[in-house]
């Protein structure tokens, strides 16, 4: 492929060369809609800078782009635009990325001679600490599956809830049901295991049967860059667990294979149910805030820190490649006991 080609073929191919380098489904979708983004911004103002009627109205798919003719100010003409329209750092750090990436990749793949996005500043993301649960509001999320608050079911059991449950209206549950007493005994353990173990969403759902060790409790995952870690999980979690193994022929199906949490089709959780179910679950006390699967991550890592846990391990546990992703847990850690200090003390 020359440097001068439609968009829609530019985007293909660093598509599959994203594919092919082995880049999780997550970062390649995020880079390739930022290029995008940008190849459209570059089409359409080069277009409007020679003030043609047909540049306004032609699609940016199929019009030819010379990335060779690329420079540093096209580049940072979209970002002033991105800057213009709000986007938070965290946004345009990541879209920077993206363009450096891409354009790395058209200088050893399309015969670009350099990369102009090579010389981008990458933004000072804001520094916000992660939102964290108490132990004992963690605690009340947790137990809050075992059928004293539910409070509906997620969207791949709705959708199927009609044909095999026959799941009532509002959400309301039959608790003489052993299917949606097997969901119940479900979502407990996936409460149980992602606050035990502190590992991401995508990690849980990849989980198979085979990566648990019951007699060490322990679990092997697969992490980031396809990096397996063995991370452990406590009595609770345990016992959670051999609930849901016990339960889990009730769902299973065809097309389960291996998977050890299932959705009522008999096919692997995915992680929009999970985070759904973490959602619903939350606890009942006011002052809790509303978190998702990474908040239990989050809250998990943050209590071992509070409870004198090692930052090295908490790192190995937690899968982080570098020391600086774990250390804002000591910054949560430093903030919640400055909180604690000046409720407590008579002169603070």
């Amino acid at each position: 492929m020359s440097t001068s080609s439609t968009v829609a073929e530019v985007v293909t191919g660093y598509a599959d060369h994203l594919r092919s380098r082995d880049v999780s489904e997550h970062t390649a979708r995020a880079y390739v809609a930022d290029v995008s983004d940008f190849l459209d911004h570059a089409v359409h103002s080069t277009k409007l800078r020679r003030g043609s009627e047909e540049g306004r109205r032609s699609t940016t798919s199929g019009a030819r782009i010379d990335l060779a003719s690329v420079e540093l100010d096209d580049l940072r003409s979209w970002l002033i635009t991105l800057d213009d329209a709000g986007a938070a750092k965290s946004t345009v750090a990541r879209k920077i990325a993206a363009v450096r990436s891409f354009f790395a990749y058209g200088v050893s793949n399309l015969g670009l001679s350099n990369n102009p996005a090579a010389r981008l500043r990458t933004p000072k993301k804001d520094s916000r600490l992660p939102t964290v649960l108490k132990p004992q509001q963690a605690a009340d999320l947790i137990s809050a599956a075992d059928g004293q608050r539910t409070g509906g079911t997620d969207a791949s059991d709705s959708a199927a809830g009609g044909a095999r449950t026959g799941d009532t209206a509002q959400g309301d549950t039959d608790k003489s049901d052993p299917l949606d007493a097997a969901k119940r005994i479900r979502d407990a353990a996936i409460l149980e295991m992602l606050y035990a173990t502190a590992i991401r969403v995508s990690e849980l759902t990849g989980l198979d049967r085979s990566d648990i060790d019951h007699r060490a409790s322990m679990i092997t995952v697969l992490g980031k860059g396809d990096k397996e870690r063995r991370v452990p999980f406590g009595a609770p979690a345990r016992r959670a667990l051999d609930d849901w193994l016990a339960a889990r022929e009730l769902f299973a199906g065809p097309h389960s294979g291996d998977a050890l949490f299932l959705g009522v089709r008999g096919g692997r959780i995915g992680a929009r149910q999970v985070r759904e179910l973490v959602h619903r679950y939350g606890s009942d006390d006011p002052s809790a805030p509303d978190i998702g699967p990474h908040g239990l991550r989050h809250s998990a890592a943050t209590h071992m820190l509070d409870r004198g846990a090692d930052l090295r391990q908490i790192q190995e546990l937690l899968g982080h490649s570098t020391m600086s992703s774990t250390q804002i847990y000591t910054q949560v850690s430093m903030q919640r006991l400055q909180d604690t200090y000046r409720r407590a003390h008579p002169r603070a």
